[in-house]
């Protein structure tokens, strides 16, 4: 957090900049009011990167675009329906807003747009208060009518007006209560917390597409479980993702299982620290967290009590990999997304394989190759997974990780594992055997590549023996 002092000296070498100073300049000259609005003024006094910047003002939209004609270099006015001007000057893009007094109709989240004259009127519509705060330009004045400075000092998340109009208004903010809490570290308030279970249900009313892009968010950020957290205890959570409420299963009398939604948490929090490790300069890799949160969402349809009060999960994987892929398409991920996210989910255990035997070099091979360009994102996966306190375990399970990654090392720079494939290509197995393409050159060339996957490379030749007596006793 940034002293007072820091971030408004921050906030006005931002307004003295070139491209904002004349954006200013601009607006009054022609008598109209500009201010520089929410994430910005937040984030200068929590020491963030300023980016996004956004502006408000009692300008209508065709005013708005008559003052930046005559300073800027391009216009757009996609957002003109809500108020919205973009513009270029010097190289900046920025985006000016008309005030707005926005009516809901309680059945959606799109508001009746209504234009405002009042700065004051514009900020208390918006989410919390540490977001409805703004600078008047070019006075740099700081505007605050719902105390969100205060609140931004005891890093608590809370809505300017009572939080079950807000909610009612616009049920996604109850997810952007959960992300803001991880995001920033923050507390959500308890009258902000209680609304957010007492109106879960208004969440239906926002489209899958939001609702996946906001999880998405949470996700990306340092440490997501205060906002998991926050999302399971609401009951947001039971309806926008249900499998992972269902993850806290009964503990048996005999403790024979940890509490799987626990075991989540921390495999999602050590999958991020390992990532951050190896993905150096990276962007959040979603793909890894999500598989991270979803890993163990199969056991609550395969647990099992055996003989003997054991409890076992047989074939989570594969159940969890199938659960994944309806609940993401449902949210509406690309189906990239998806597929890479249940196939991690569906790989996460075969490594456990590896400590109970030597795997032999044919093992190694079809582990890569099943992984794919998954490999290093299964490695952090299954390393994460491991949060036993039994430290002697834990240091065998993490050497024998170790060593399968110094043998997919050794045969990857002997091999080139990261592209395995037959010694012979469909085109060559079409000239030994005389075909042409159809369904017996696929099933030529994956018995080929079993081959491989068992023996390494061979060669043309040997390759092309095995190729020619296999097909001779093929039936």
């Amino acid at each position: 957090m940034q002293s007072v002092a820091s971030a408004i000296t921050r906030l006005s070498d931002l307004a003295a900049s070139p491209h904002i100073s004349q954006l200013s300049a601009a607006f009054s000259a022609a008598g109209f009011e500009l201010a520089l609005v929410g994430g910005p003024v937040r984030d200068a006094f929590l020491g963030r990167t300023l980016n996004d910047l956004d502006f408000a003002t009692n300008a209508r939209p065709d005013q708005t675009l008559r003052v930046v004609k005559p300073i800027s270099d391009a216009q757009w006015d996609i957002g003109r329906a809500f108020g919205t001007i973009g513009a270029r000057i010097d190289g900046h893009t920025v985006e000016i807003t008309t005030y707005r007094t926005d009516a809901y109709d309680g059945e959606t989240r799109k508001p009746i747009v209504e234009f405002g004259n009042s700065l004051d009127d514009d900020l208390v519509r918006r989410d919390f208060t540490m977001n409805a705060m703004a600078l008047r330009l070019p006075e740099q004045v700081l505007v605050d009518p719902s105390g969100g400075m205060a609140d931004l000092l005891a890093k608590r998340i809370i809505t300017p007006g009572t939080p079950e109009v807000s909610f009612g208004d616009d049920p996604l903010r109850m997810l952007r209560a959960a992300r803001f809490a991880s995001q920033l570290g923050f507390t959500v308030a308890e009258p902000t917390a209680a609304a957010m279970h007492e109106m879960a249900e208004r969440i239906s009313i926002i489209s899958v597409e939001r609702v996946g892009d906001e999880l998405g968010k949470l996700l990306r950020t340092d440490s997501p479980r205060a906002g998991i957290e926050l999302l399971v205890s609401s009951g947001l959570a039971a309806l926008v993702l249900p499998e992972l409420p269902q993850l806290r299963l009964e503990i048996d009398e005999h403790h024979h299982h940890k509490d799987v939604y626990e075991h989540t948490l921390t495999v999602v929090e050590q999958a991020i620290e390992l990532e951050k490790l190896r993905f150096v300069d990276t962007s959040p890799d979603l793909v890894l967290r999500m598989a991270a949160l979803l890993h163990d969402i199969g056991k609550p349809n395969t647990k099992r009590t055996e003989p003997g009060g054991v409890v076992t999960f047989h074939h989570h994987d594969v159940v969890g990999a199938k659960l994944a892929t309806r609940r993401l398409r449902a949210l509406r991920f690309d189906n990239q997304f998806v597929a890479d996210v249940a196939k991690l989910i569906e790989l996460h255990l075969r490594f456990f394989g590896y400590t109970e035997g030597a795997w032999t070099d044919s093992a190694v091979r079809r582990y890569v190759r099943d992984a794919g360009p998954l490999l290093e994102r299964l490695n952090i996966l299954v390393r994460a997974d491991v949060t036993t306190r039994n430290r002697r375990k834990a240091d065998r399970l993490g050497f024998a990780y170790d060593d399968l990654e110094q043998r997919i090392a050794a045969l990857g720079a002997k091999e080139e594992l990261a592209a395995i494939r037959p010694d012979l290509d469909g085109a060559q197995i079409m000239t030994i055997l005389g075909l042409t393409p159809g369904p017996a050159v696929g099933e030529a060339y994956r018995y080929m590549l079993e081959v491989r996957l068992d023996e390494g490379i061979i060669g043309v030749n040997e390759a092309t023996k095995r190729l020619t007596a296999w097909w001779a006793i093929r039936d």
